[in-house]
C-alpha cells in the first residue's frame, strides 16, 4: 500500500521558498506548458468538489517539474487549488471572526470528509489551505502547502517568475482569463482587513500586501 504521507503531500519541506530555491543547484530554464497537454484528474471526488467550487466561488477565483523529489498526488493538489480561497467569498468572510485561510481550511475539511475522501487527504488539503499565506524563513511546511504557497506568490505578486515560461502564462490566461483578478483580490484583502483587523493576512503587510497584489507587474498585461 502506498504511503499516505507521500501520496497526499505530507512530506516536510522548508517553509522558506528562498531556502528551497537556493538549495537547487541547477534550476532548469522553464519550458512552455500547454493547458491542452495537461492531464487533469477526473475522479468522482474531483467532479464533486469542482461542482461545489463553481457554485461557491466567483469565476475570477476559479481561473487561476522543477522539483522531481517532491511527492504528492495530482488529485490532492487539484483539490487544494480548487478550495484554497473558499474562505474569501462574501458569505464566508462574514460568517466567522476567523481569518479566511483557517475558516476555509475547516470548510474544506468538512466538505472532503462528507464526500468520503481519505482522512489523510482531507487533512492535507485543509492544512495547506490554512498555511498557504504562512510565509516565513524558519520551520517546515508540507509539500502541498509549500507548492500552493509558492503558486499564490507567483499568481498574486509575480514572485518566482523564473520558474514559469512566459508562453505558459499566456496559454493559461487564454484558457482561463484572469478577469481583473489582481484588483479583485486586492479588494478582498482590504475587505477582510477592515472587517477583521487581526486577520492573518495582515502579517504580510496591512498595506504592502494589497498594494503588491494590485500592482502585480508580471500579470498586469493579462488583467
Amino acid at each position: 500500500m502506498a504511503d499516505p504521507q507521500r501520496v497526499f503531500g505530507w512530506l516536510a519541506q522548508p517553509r522558506s521558498s528562498a531556502t528551497v530555491l537556493h538549495g537547487k543547484r541547477n534550476i532548469r530554464e522553464p519550458t512552455p506548458q500547454r493547458v491542452s497537454a495537461i492531464s487533469v484528474p477526473s475522479s468522482v471526488l474531483i467532479k464533486a468538489v469542482l461542482e461545489y467550487a463553481e457554485q461557491e466561488l466567483p469565476r475570477k477565483a476559479m481561473h487561476i517539474d522543477q522539483f522531481p523529489d517532491w511527492q504528492f498526488s495530482d488529485e490532492t493538489y487539484l483539490l487544494t487549488c480548487l478550495l484554497h480561497d473558499i474562505g474569501t467569498t462574501d458569505k464566508n468572510l462574514t460568517a466567522t471572526l476567523m481569518s479566511f485561510e483557517f475558516y476555509g481550511g475547516m470548510l474544506a475539511l468538512d466538505l472532503l470528509k462528507e464526500l468520503q475522501a481519505p482522512v489523510q487527504q482531507a487533512e492535507s488539503v485543509a492544512e495547506a489551505i490554512m498555511r498557504h499565506q504562512d510565509l516565513g524563513e524558519t520551520g517546515k511546511i508540507t509539500t502541498i502547502g509549500l507548492l500552493v504557497q509558492m503558486a499564490t506568490i507567483f499568481d498574486n505578486m509575480g514572485g518566482h517568475s523564473e520558474l514559469v515560461h512566459k508562453d505558459t502564462i499566456e496559454d493559461v490566461v487564454k484558457n482561463y482569463p484572469r478577469q481583473k483578478w489582481s484588483s479583485c483580490f486586492a479588494s478582498t484583502i482590504r475587505k477582510e482587513n477592515g472587517l477583521k483587523p487581526w486577520a492573518h493576512t495582515t502579517a504580510l503587510g496591512e498595506e504592502d500586501f494589497p498594494e503588491g497584489v494590485q500592482n502585480n507587474q508580471l500579470m498586469a498585461p493579462y488583467d
